[in-house]
């Protein structure tokens, strides 16, 4: 291990290879190459460890990031929507007495944006006195003429914001951008420091690194405050635009961090002016609604028309002040980057207080004065429409050929008022990891700031952006950036803090389970069939791969064919001149292919995905296992026979741990229900098609036949206990139809369903009983009345089955329009 002393001129040269690039403010080493004092404890560490250390813990870091399932989406990505968070292992160490003046900072143009936002929507003297120009606010989209007027709790209108800050060569730091919409990062800066305190756990403890609890514990004590008339325990949800959202995972985690319901717009109605959560028991008041979407697509009635995330009426609920929202409906207006040219100005008016750090030059061209300086300093600057739609980029007039530029200019005095510029910033570097070295990238830090207590509280940390490379000077997680953890030292150790109550604020006791939101209640009921659907194409398919190599053998070569018959009658493989090795290989490791294992597993992760809040952290590590072993593209080695046959049992085992940790681990509650009732109605669909294809339509079934059966049944050991080596078709029928003691029989299957139905509201509110209640007794008294000996015969098996199949696809309708009909998305397929 090579040792080096943080006191020399630049320590991280050697083993590291770490050299700063000139005409850039680095973070971490001074002009003179030594170690900034607040990054030698960090430092001292990462030297200690050496590369190879350092990797190990790195790899554990990693582990950590793929087991909590930290993803964010690429939009118009072709091969995954979710991708892992690009977190970087070296965090960014911010100088407590710097920070310090950051926090004044962020605090104070909170409060000057709030007030802002206040006059826009209420008295607009600003623009009456001509201090804000009204080119900039009638023309903004962020300003919703519908929310004029309303009156907001506490006059807030920002309860979370934050501030995109730089810091030039210079060491000054600079406003970058602010986020006031429905400011995204803060749940990834958490799991950041979650991931980042297991990595360098000692060096974090040492360095008294401030915590982050607080400020989450003061951004729910504001939430809750929100609340008029339900203060103790209010019913907050955080509103999602859903599963394809960039930011999703962060919705999912926060939702669950701090202990509230994550909703769609389908999950929401309003009724008499007040929003309500639509649940199996019946509709829940919702109290404060936590805005993860832009607010124009939150109310189609009268915000956006043509939105599909929205609730109809949720203004007018808002206007009657029935529910609030955070933030405001209408808080975008300050985003855009024109109007930070006048902050100062405003600052003085509204605070009476100087601001206290600046927003970036910023100059906006509907006036002659900036306009011309812009002409004029075009290579310098860069531009940007003053309202960006989406899929607009800034343009760095550095890059632009000199006819680009008149061009250009030709453009914006065309239409002045629509372009701001803004100076060039010559961002700041800090090392990143880099495969056993450390490379200086650009970077740029999110920092929060929620209201609380009648000021802003500033999240001591943030979310800390690096650019993907040296030469690019935009950050966005999106084209390629990544992220580190933010670490504010302290003077002294925190006290650990926690998002729990105090004890002396009691709530009575509950087991109510009927707040389950109908579409959680849907992706439950389709998790359970499309993994019991697997777990059927898995048994077939295994029992098939080992009578490939006995086909001479008249009894596996049946077996062959039965297991043949139910995989070409459910669509699952064509019968075609392909040999049949290829076809199942292809069913395996064809993740294109409609059908496919790979195809059926990405509908499992299709259901789970918006449900992320509500599946524990093992059930997520399962299924993403699950995920995992048919993701990879097959090797050479993979396409043999005897180890596609150890993908399948290693499938079956992960298909088995997941149904255990249902099985012992959720709540009996409505969740757990239809969850299960989804695999009950599947594997009942599937023990039918298996023994209609399985079974020959002629009388003479043959032992192949009924071996494989039982074997795709995971019924051959009771069998064989019962019956020894006889085999008789009128045997196999009655352990795998009407033994009430085979938990794989369809007799078991429709009990434990009636058993569910008779607990579920519809059932339990009614003095008659429902249309699925009354389908599922005579399904039962069906199959328990069955005489095995006439159903030996096929024309009386075949059509018994027949009758069986559609009163289940009966069922599943009746089901799904009774309890999630209004879900939005469903995910019904044509079962096989």
């Amino acid at each position: 291990m090579i040792r080096s002393s943080p006191d020399k001129p630049n320590p991280l040269a050697s083993p590291w290879r770490y050299q700063p690039e000139e005409g850039f403010y680095d973070e971490v080493l001074q002009p003179s190459g030594q170690i900034r004092p607040h990054w030698r404890g960090l430092t001292e560490s990462i030297l200690s460890l050496g590369e190879g250390g350092f990797r190990e813990r790195w790899k554990e870091g990693q582990r950590l990031i793929h087991d909590h399932g930290i993803t964010y989406n690429v939009y118009g990505d072709p091969q995954s929507t979710d991708r892992p968070w690009p977190l970087d292992p070296v965090p960014l160490v911010m100088d407590p007495g710097e920070w310090r003046s950051i926090e004044a900072a962020v605090a104070q143009r909170a409060r000057l944006l709030n007030s802002i936002l206040a006059d826009a929507y209420g008295p607009q003297r600003l623009v009456k006195d001509r201090q804000l120009p009204a080119e900039l606010l009638y023309p903004n989209p962020g300003f919703l003429r519908p929310c004029q007027g309303i009156a907001v709790p506490g006059g807030t209108f920002l309860h979370l914001y934050s501030a995109d800050i730089a810091r030039a060569p210079n060491g000054n730091w600079w406003v970058l951008a602010d986020r006031t919409q429905a400011p995204s990062g803060a749940g990834y800066a958490l799991e950041n420091r979650l991931v980042c305190s297991r990595v360098l756990p000692d060096v974090f403890k040492t360095s008294n690194v401030q915590r982050l609890a607080g400020f989450f514990q003061a951004y729910r004590e504001t939430l809750t405050g929100l609340a008029a008339n339900q203060r103790d325990n209010p019913r907050i949800v955080l509103l999602t635009p859903g599963p394809y959202n960039e930011t999703y995972f962060e919705h999912a985690f926060l939702a669950r961090y701090l202990g509230f319901t994550l909703v769609e717009g389908g999950d929401l109605t309003v009724r008499d002016n007040h929003v309500y959560l639509k649940t199996l028991g019946g509709l829940l008041p919702v109290d404060v609604i936590v805005r993860r979407q832009d607010a124009g697509f939150c109310d189609p009635l009268e915000l956006r028309p043509e939105s599909m995330l929205g609730i109809p009426g949720l203004v007018q609920a808002v206007r009657c002040g029935n529910v609030a929202i955070a933030n405001a409906l209408g808080s975008g207006l300050v985003e855009s980057a024109a109007p930070s040219a006048f902050y100062p100005s405003l600052c003085r008016q509204l605070l009476g207080e100087e601001l206290k750090m600046p927003t970036v030059a910023t100059w906006w061209c509907g006036q002659e004065g900036p306009l011309s300086y812009v002409a004029s300093q075009l290579h310098n600057l860069v531009v940007k429409p003053v309202f960006p739609r989406p899929g607009d980029q800034p343009i760095f007039g550095a890059r632009l050929t000199e006819a680009e530029r008149r061009q250009l200019v030709s453009k914006m005095r065309a239409e002045p008022g629509k372009w701001v510029a803004q100076e060039q910033v010559a961002l700041s570097t800090v090392p990143v990891w880099e495969d056993g070295t450390l490379a200086p990238r650009h970077v740029v830090v999110r920092v929060y700031a929620v209201a609380h207590a009648g000021d802003y509280k500033v999240m001591p940390g943030g979310l800390t952006r690096v650019t993907p490379s040296l030469d690019n000077l935009v950050v966005s997680v999106q084209r390629g950036g990544g992220s580190k953890d933010t670490w504010v030292l302290g003077s002294k150790a925190e006290e650990q803090l926690t998002l729990l109550p105090p004890a002396s604020h009691r709530l009575p006791v509950s087991r109510a389970t009927f707040d389950l939101p109908s579409r959680v209640a849907d992706n439950l009921f389709w998790l359970g069939r499309y993994v019991e659907r697997v777990e059927a194409m898995v048994r077939v398919t295994r029992s098939m791969l080992p009578r490939l190599t006995q086909e001479s053998d008249p009894t596996q070569a049946s077996g062959l064919q039965a297991g043949s018959r139910i995989l070409s009658h459910q669509g699952y493989i064509k019968r075609s001149r392909e040999p049949l090795e290829s076809e199942l290989l292809a069913l395996l490791y064809d993740g294109a292919r409609r059908g496919s294992l790979g195809h059926s597993i990405h509908l499992i992760h299709s259901v789970v995905w918006p449900m992320r809040d509500r599946i524990s952290t093992d059930a997520w590590r399962i299924l993403t296992r699950l995920d995992q072993q048919f993701a990879a593209e097959p090797t050479p080695e993979a396409l043999r026979l005897s180890a596609a046959l150890d993908l399948l049992n290693q499938t079956v085992i992960t298909l088995a741990a997941f149904s255990g940790l249902t099985l012992e681990s959720m709540t009996r509650g409505e969740g757990w229900r239809f969850l299960d009732i989804g695999r009950r109605l599947e594997r009942s669909l599937q023990m039918i098609e298996l023994l209609r294809h399985g079974l020959a339509s002629d009388p003479t079934v043959t032992r192949g036949e009924l071996e494989a059966v039982l074997e795709i049944a995971d019924s051959t050991l009771t069998y064989r206990a019962r019956y020894q080596t006889s085999m008789q078709t009128d045997l196999v029928l009655d352990l795998l139809l009407i033994d009430e003691a085979n938990p794989r029989s369809l007799v078991f299957q429709v009990a434990r369903l009636a058993e569910h139905i008779e607990q579920l509201p519809e059932s339990r509110s009614r003095i008659r009983r429902p249309a699925e209640a009354r389908l599922l007794l005579r399904l039962l008294a069906n199959v328990q009345l069955a005489e095995v000996n006439e159903l030996a015969a096929p024309e009386t098996l075949q059509a018994f089955l027949h009758k069986a199949a559609a009163d289940f696809r009966q069922l599943s309708e009746i089901l799904t329009r009774t309890y999630f009909n209004h879900a939005v998305t469903s995910h019904r397929l044509t079962a096989p």
